[in-house]
C-alpha cells in the first residue's frame, strides 16, 4: 500500500562561464567536468531506466546560465576537444599502467567512460539540454528554472525590479527552449523572503522550494511540518520544504553515504600525481596542474596513505547504500503516515554535481535507488511536485519566513566581510536601470542593443555564485574580476545611453563575450509601483 511520497530533487547550476578572447580558460573547466563526472552519467542512467521500462519521477532545475553554456557552440567545441583529450590521456594510461593490474583495470574503465561522454554528446547533437527534454517528454522528469544569472533574491530587497527581471528573463527563456512556460522554480541559494512569491505567480511559475526552516518558522505554524506544501497567503503559490533528515543522509561526507571508505577519493588526481612532463598536455595550458577526473584511489580512511579504487566493492557498497535509503524511508514514512492521518511527501533535494563529480559513485547508488523503489516495494511513490498538487489540491495557507540552504540559514555566506561591499554598487545599478526602462520606452537601433547589453551585464553581475566564491576564498581573483568588470561595463553602458554616445565596436565585442540570452529585452526590468 503508498503510504507516501518521495520527491527527488537535482538542482543542476554552473555561473556563466566563456571567454572566446581566450583559447584556453581554467574556470571552463567547470563545465566540462560536470558534462563528464555528471550530467553524462546521468543521461545514460535515464537511459537505461527507460529502455528497462522503469518508472520513476525526477524533478530537475536547469539554471539559464547553465541551459545557455550548454547550448553555446563554442563551448560546444572546446568540450569536443577537451574530451577527445581526456580519452588521449586515459590510452596513454592504458600502456603506462599495463604491469600494474590495479590500476589498469582503472585505467580501462576511464577510457570507457570517456568514450561514453564522447558518444553521448555527440548523439544529441552536442547539446545535452536536448536530453533532459527528451525525459520531460516522456514524462520521467520534470524541468524547473531559477533565477536567470542565479541572483541571490533576499539581498535585492530594495531594488525588486531585479527579482522581476530575474524571473523574466529565465522564464522566457525556458519557454523558448522547453515550449512552455515553467511550472516551478529552484529559487537561487534556496533563498526566499516573504511577498517574493508575488513576483513568483506574476511569472507564471506554480511551486518552489525552500529551506526546512522557511516552513517551520512560517505563521501560521505548518500543520504537517514540511510534509505537506503550503500556500503562500496571497499568492496561492506552493512552496515545498526540504526534509532533513533524508537530505543528511546523501550530503553529509562525514555521517552521509560519500564518505564510505571503499568509495573513490576525490582529491588524488593524476593530474597532480604524475611527471610534469607526462602530465603536461593535459593540465592548464600554462603549466598549472590541476584535475583530469582520472583517480585511481579510494577513500581508504582518515591517514594520508590511500589504497587502490576497486570499482566492484563501490558498485556493491551504493546497492547497499541505495537499501539503506529506501529502509529508512520507509521507516520514515511508515511513522509519518500514521502521525499526520495523511501521505507525507519527503522532499529530499541536493546539488546535481553531488552525484558523479563530488562523489563518484551518485548515479550508480541513484540508479539503483530507483530500480529498487519500482521492483522491490509499494509503500513510496516517487512523484514530482507538479504531480503532487494536482492530486492533493488543498493545503494550508501560511506565510513562509525569510531563509536559505546556506551556512545557519539566512543570507550569511553572501552577506559578510568578504563580499559585503558589491551590494551598494548592486542596488545602485539596479536603480539605474529603473530609470534607464523608464525614460526608453520604445527605442530602436544602436540605443535598443545598449539598453539590451545593460540589463545583460546588470543580471551577470548579480550572480550568487560570485559573493559565494568571495566568501569560500577559491578562485576569489576570478569572482572580483567578474563582479567589477560587469559593473564596469554596465556603468560604461549607463554613461554612454545618457550621453546618447554609445560605442558601437566596444558594444559589439562585450555583446561577443556576454552573448547570454540573445533575445532579452530591458523592460523586462520595469520599475514596480510603489
Amino acid at each position: 500500500m503508498n503510504k507516501g511520497y518521495l520527491c527527488f530533487v537535482l538542482h543542476t547550476h554552473l555561473p556563466y562561464v566563456r571567454h572566446p578572447e581566450f583559447d584556453d580558460f581554467l574556470e571552463e573547466d567547470w563545465l566540462y567536468e560536470a558534462i563528464t563526472e555528471t550530467y553524462v552519467p546521468l543521461i545514460d542512467i535515464f537511459e537505461r531506466l527507460v529502455r528497462d521500462g522503469v518508472d520513476f519521477r525526477i524533478t530537475m532545475s536547469l539554471t539559464p546560465t547553465l541551459i545557455s553554456m550548454l547550448g553555446d557552440g563554442l563551448l560546444q567545441e572546446r568540450y569536443a576537444r577537451h574530451i577527445e583529450k581526456l580519452i588521449e590521456l586515459a590510452d596513454k594510461e592504458l600502456e603506462r599502467t599495463r604491469f600494474e593490474p590495479e590500476f589498469n583495470r582503472l585505467a580501462k574503465m576511464y577510457s570507457e567512460r570517456f568514450q561514453l561522454c564522447r558518444d553521448v554528446f555527440n548523439r544529441y547533437g552536442r547539446n545535452l539540454v536536448s536530453a533532459f527534454k527528451k525525459f520531460q517528454d516522456l514524462g520521467k522528469i520534470e524541468i524547473i528554472t531559477c533565477g536567470a544569472t542565479h541572483g541571490y533574491f533576499p539581498l535585492m530587497e530594495t531594488t525588486k525590479s531585479s527579482i522581476r527581471a530575474q524571473l523574466k528573463v529565465a522564464q522566457s527563456q525556458y519557454e523558448k527552449i522547453f515550449g512552455r512556460p515553467a511550472r516551478g522554480i529552484w529559487l537561487p541559494e534556496c533563498g526566499y523572503n516573504p511577498g517574493d512569491d508575488h513576483f513568483l505567480k506574476e511569472a507564471g511559475l506554480k511551486y518552489f522550494f525552500t529551506d526546512a526552516h522557511a516552513i517551520l518558522h512560517g505563521s501560521p505554524r505548518p500543520k504537517y511540518g514540511v510534509f505537506a506544501p503550503v500556500y503562500c497567503k496571497g499568492s496561492h503559490i506552493a512552496c515545498f520544504g526540504r526534509d532533513l533528515e533524508s537530505s543528511k543522509q546523501v550530503w553529509s561526507s562525514v555521517e552521509g553515504y560519500p564518505g564510505d571508505y571503499v568509495y573513490r577519493e576525490f582529491y588524488r588526481d593524476i593530474g597532480f600525481d604524475l611527471d610534469h612532463e607526462y602530465i603536461k598536455p593535459y593540465i592548464s595550458s600554462d603549466g598549472i596542474r590541476i584535475n583530469t577526473g582520472i583517480k585511481y584511489y579510494r577513500i581508504t580512511g582518515n591517514s594520508p596513505e590511500k589504497k587502490p579504487y576497486v570499482a566492484e566493492w563501490a558498485s556493491e557498497k551504493a546497492a547497499q547504500h541505495a537499501g539503506n535509503f529506501m529502509f529508512n524511508r520507509h521507516k520514515q514514512i511508515e511513522y509519518l503516515y500514521d502521525l499526520l492521518q495523511k501521505k507525507p511527501i519527503i522532499v529530499s533535494p541536493y546539488d546535481t554535481e553531488l552525484f558523479g563529480h563530488w562523489w563518484f559513485e551518485g548515479p550508480i547508488w541513484l540508479d539503483f535507488l530507483i530500480r529498487k523503489i519500482h521492483f522491490d516495494q509499494d509503500m513510496i511513490r516517487m512523484i514530482t511536485p507538479m504531480e503532487y498538487l494536482e492530486e492533493n489540491p488543498r493545503n494550508q495557507v501560511i506565510t513562509p519566513s525569510m531563509s536559505s540552504w546556506g551556512y545557519k540559514g539566512y543570507s550569511e555566506v553572501w552577506l559578510q566581510g568578504t563580499n559585503d561591499w558589491i551590494y551598494r554598487h548592486l542596488h545602485e545599478a539596479s536603480r539605474r536601470m529603473e530609470e534607464l526602462t523608464a525614460l526608453y520606452r520604445e527605442p530602436y537601433g544602436l540605443i535598443k542593443r545598449a539598453l539590451n547589453q545593460a540589463l545583460r551585464e546588470l543580471l551577470l553581475a548579480q550572480s550568487s555564485d560570485w559573493a559565494f566564491i568571495l566568501a569560500t576564498g577559491t578562485h576569489t581573483s576570478y569572482a572580483l574580476k567578474r563582479t567589477k568588470e560587469h559593473l564596469l561595463r554596465f556603468i560604461k553602458l549607463y554613461d554612454d545611453i545618457k550621453a546618447h554616445a554609445v560605442d558601437e565596436p566596444w558594444l559589439s565585442e562585450i555583446e561577443r563575450k556576454d552573448n547570454i540570452f540573445p533575445d532579452i529585452d530591458f523592460r523586462a526590468h520595469c520599475q514596480i509601483p510603489a
